[in-house]
């Protein structure tokens, strides 16, 4: 993995849970956990043809669980500063100290947590400039927009690519954790009008962009989707088994 994708390394979140987990054991807290996390993407609409958003995101967050006892607080905060940390743990020692004890709260089983994490290859980067992500999202929707003549609108086609790592720790010695990312292409049309208009659409979602079908693909898929819901009729009251 190469951090300089992310703005805070591994090694970063992980001293951050350590930091976590320290103090709430020096303050309190029988166990905790934590979760540090840090993520961006990039999300582009278009409809009709022409750009309809363009998005960009950048998000981190703390999260951290406190056990006293039986008794459980949890708090949060997107503030990765030493100050920050503190006040967040001395938040959930606070609720936890308020909270009812219940028998079934507390951390998993050491028995439970993995030893040996195999690399499962959930990380896959696309480095999409904004000018390709459109033109991927106008052939998208303009491959759904020709499948039939009564597709008369379209409620655009979206392509986003997301990237994130994470580092979980607890004070059973378990600290670990590891990057993911999601790509994806939707689209969503219209058929019909007046009374008898339908919608649906179609999206592929992948780990690795070039797993991704062609934009052309799931246009069409979400054009034939939505054809196929015209003329349809609501069916008379009957008695018919159910499937769950």
């Amino acid at each position: 993995m190469s951090d300089n994708r992310f703005s805070y390394p591994t090694d970063k979140l992980r001293q951050i849970a350590r930091d976590v987990l320290t103090y709430a054991t020096a303050h309190g807290a029988s166990d905790a956990e934590t979760e540090v996390s840090e993520g961006f993407g990039q999300t582009v609409t278009v409809r009709q043809g022409e750009v309809e958003t363009i998005e960009y995101n950048r998000d981190k967050g703390i999260g951290v669980t406190v056990y006293v006892g039986k008794q459980r607080g949890h708090a949060s905060t997107s503030d990765f500063s030493p100050q920050a940390v503190r006040d967040t743990v001395d938040a959930a020692l606070s609720i936890a100290r308020f909270t009812a004890s219940d028998d079934c709260a507390g951390l998993a089983d050491p028995d439970l947590l993995a030893r040996d994490i195999p690399d499962l290859d959930l990380w896959h980067p696309w480095d999409l400039p904004v000018e390709r992500a459109i033109e991927l999202a106008k052939a998208c929707e303009a491959a759904g927009l020709a499948i039939d003549p009564r597709i008369s609108n379209s409620e655009g086609a979206t392509v986003s690519t997301q990237e994130s790592h994470f580092a979980y720790g607890n004070t059973l010695g378990f600290l670990a954790g590891y990057p993911t990312s999601r790509h994806g292409i939707w689209c969503a049309l219209i058929a019909g009008k007046n009374d008898a208009m339908q919608r649906d659409d179609w999206y592929e979602t992948t780990r690795d962009p070039a797993d991704l079908v062609a934009p052309a693909i799931v246009g069409r898929r979400a054009g034939e989707r939505t054809v196929r819901r015209l003329g349809a009729r609501k069916m008379a009251t009957t008695q018919a088994p159910v499937l769950f």
